[in-house]
């Protein structure tokens, strides 16, 4: 037989939301005047809100994320580290546009590089890095002919993108400037956003909110509109080009929780700035995360047969975690499921039940359930017990014991 607990389950939470899968339900109730956009929750990776975020569009410098992504990566796995030298080319540093102002025929640390590109938005120090990152002698170049090429790194970025799972994102130069093969959707930008912050910290934390930055006896101001206006905003990139408006790459943690924030195809400098401040404050004020349980938890309890305690507890190995829309406020009923009583003796850590969670609208959701403890059978002087209570309890006495 199948024995049902119904919830409370030790304390579980009377309304539940699953967000995944929810994002078209949520426009109805948020606006943006940017041409493409997304919010995500980082700890669940769950999309709360979307606007043509997987079409692919010209990233212009938020593209670059890919560029610090990729020299971070190889700091992280030692095969750069903070101080190495990388040579500074006269194609380099006639790059325009956006500038950290490298100065031709010198080396620059990679540290430095990376602020560069980080907080200074600088094409140039975009082309130093990826003519030393696909050069043969990485590191070591003593003068522009052992450089690689834009070309040549470019592949190492699409080569990346695919191993990341960035499918819908191509590249043909490091710094996003423009061209018909640099294209990247929103989806993929805020994915590669949450992988920055989840495998690099030590040089997220420390880099991406940097207030200004100093390089050739210039001081420039990040360029990030959120940086230093948003109350916890740390990161990430903005980007501008005449074909791809304004947009920008944002994130900001308050109370513990992060959420990230991508927006393109903007009109203004100014657009961008109210826009941004105004969809990261809504990322927070209209959506809620809610741990309702973590791995480890007790949430309920099977009945024992033939076992020296009655029950045992059960324990969920998941983190059940969800993120909703605060105007999305669906009853979901929790349901302990389990073929029952559990015969005695029982092991500790048998998978023995699922919890279920229904919620209207959406398909259930099912995590195994598993006995946090061991319990012993009551032996065969237990059993005979048993049986001569039931031979000598009266049929009367038996009809009204609870059942």
């Amino acid at each position: 037989m199948v024995a049902f607990a119904r919830a409370a389950l030790l304390g579980i939470i009377a309304f539940l939301t699953i967000a995944g899968g929810a994002a078209a339900q949520q426009e109805q109730y948020l606006t943006t005047s940017a041409q493409q956009a997304i919010i995500m929750d980082y700890e669940t990776g769950t999309v709360l809100f979307e606007k043509n975020a997987q079409t692919p569009v010209p990233p212009a410098s938020m593209s670059k994320l890919m560029t610090v992504a990729i020299l971070m990566d190889m700091l992280e796995k030692g095969e750069l580290s903070p101080d190495t030298p990388f040579y500074v080319s006269r194609k380099a540093w006639q790059t325009g546009g956006s500038k950290m102002f490298v100065l031709v025929d010198t080396t620059i640390p990679v540290i430095d590089l990376l602020k560069g590109i980080i907080v200074l938005s600088g094409n140039d120090a975009c082309v130093v890095v990826a003519e030393n990152i696909s050069s043969p002698v990485m590191g070591n170049v003593t003068r522009e002919s052992e450089l690689g090429s834009v070309e040549a790194f470019a592949d190492i970025m699409n080569a990346k993108a695919e191993e990341w799972g960035l499918t819908q994102s191509t590249f043909a130069n490091p710094s996003g400037l423009p061209d018909p093969d640099q294209l990247m959707s929103m989806s993929d930008l805020a994915r590669l956003s949450a992988k920055i912050i989840r495998d690099y910290p030590e040089y997220y934390d420390t880099i991406f909110d940097l207030p200004e930055f100093t390089w050739s006896n210039i001081t420039q101001s990040n360029r990030n509109p959120l940086v230093g206006a948003f109350a916890g905003a740390d990161g990430l990139k903005t980007g501008h080009t005449d074909e791809s408006g304004y947009g920008v790459a944002g994130s900001a943690i308050r109370d513990g929780v992060r959420r990230i924030v991508v927006l393109h195809g903007l009109e203004s400098d100014a657009m961008r700035t109210r826009e941004s401040r105004r969809v990261m404050g809504l990322a927070f004020s209209e959506f809620t995360t809610r741990r309702y349980f973590t791995s480890g938890d007790i949430v309920g309890e099977a009945d024992v047969f033939l076992g020296k305690q009655e029950t045992v507890p059960l324990k969920i190995k998941n983190n059940v975690v969800f993120t909703r829309h605060n105007r999305i406020l669906q009853g979901a009923e929790a349901t302990l499921l389990y073929e029952g009583p559990v015969k005695a003796p029982v092991r500790a850590e048998t998978q023995v039940g699922l919890l279920r969670l229904e919620i209207p609208g959406e398909p259930p959701r099912e995590y195994p359930l598993y006995t946090a403890e061991r319990v012993d059978g009551i032996g065969i002087a237990g059993k005979m017990g048993i049986g001569l209570k039931a031979l000598f309890t009266p049929p009367s006495a038996r009809e009204n014991e609870p059942s």
